[in-house]
């Protein structure tokens, strides 16, 4: 194991440097990527693929179509671009802790509940990133009302479609990577678990995420100082509570879910 822990971290580094001189992680994004990274091939090399394939996956989205995205949710989103710490962990720290379970007590049920984390952070990512190019704009999920494109909450017919492509995706890379097509169980785990934790994401990012507004351009936002310069006023939410918060609860219920029906299954 500890040999495998130092091949990882050498492994992890190269991935972390690689994506930060790419421009998809920070530099405090690349420390926490390695850390992570290196938790996940200790457990095996099978969590290792897997963390490899979510990240490529949703870093390679994150690319297309950058500049119409940009645009069409300028000044609403918190944060764009490349990925802090506070991100990597948000999304990642559910699963690295499900590998340090791993290694401490081996059981697939870990690895049905890392990768559940992963399936709901993946739906949530490709959502987002595949959403924001529909044609149409958005609707909250809670009332059905037209809401501009980025907003906590927003779902359309093409964002819903890639939240469900996102799970499946990381259900079947989690069969995968367990060899000779692995434990079935584990993918319609993963697929349940993925699937309750991005719905999650979306309900409690219209629901309770803190949302603000900007008097100078009368318009929504989630930035406490808007692109402006002009200092946001609280409009409605959890006043603590922005994304990074919504998308570690979404990880958190992906894992709980699909660890509870890989077990109920047996």
């Amino acid at each position: 194991m500890i040999g495998r822990a130092i091949a990882g971290a050498f492994v992890a580094a190269a991935i972390a440097l690689a994506a930060w001189r790419a421009g998809s992680l920070t530099r405090s994004g690349a420390v926490a990527a390695l850390f992570t990274g290196t938790l996940a091939i200790a457990a095996g090399w099978a969590w290792g693929e897997l963390l490899i394939i979510y990240f490529a996956s949703s870093s390679l989205l994150s690319r297309v179509g950058a500049r119409v995205k940009a645009e069409r949710s300028i000044g609403i989103v918190e944060k764009g671009g490349a990925r802090d710490a506070t991100q990597v962990f948000a999304n990642g720290a559910i699963f690295a802790l499900a590998a340090v379970s791993q290694l401490i007590l081996p059981s697939d049920t870990w690895l049905a509940a890392g990768a559940g984390a992963l399936a709901a952070s993946a739906s949530d990512t490709w959502g987002t990133e595949i959403g924001m190019l529909a044609k149409a704009p958005p609707r909250m999920i809670t009332t059905w009302r037209v809401v501009p494109t980025g907003t906590s909450g927003g779902v359309s017919a093409l964002g819903l479609a890639a939240m469900a492509s996102g799970t499946l995706f990381i259900a079947l890379a989690a069969w995968l990577v367990q060899g000779n097509y692995g434990n079935a169980r584990v993918a319609i785990a993963v697929s349940l678990g993925g699937i309750v934790g991005s719905l999650v994401d979306s309900l409690v990012g219209a629901l309770a995420q803190s949302r603000r507004y900007c008097a100078t351009c009368s318009s929504a936002t989630e930035r406490v100082v808007h692109d402006c310069g002009t200092r946001t006023e609280r409009a409605g939410g959890v006043k603590w509570l922005n994304n990074d918060g919504v998308n570690a609860a979404s990880t958190i219920i992906g894992a709980l879910v699909s660890a509870c029906a890989f077990m109920l299954a047996r």
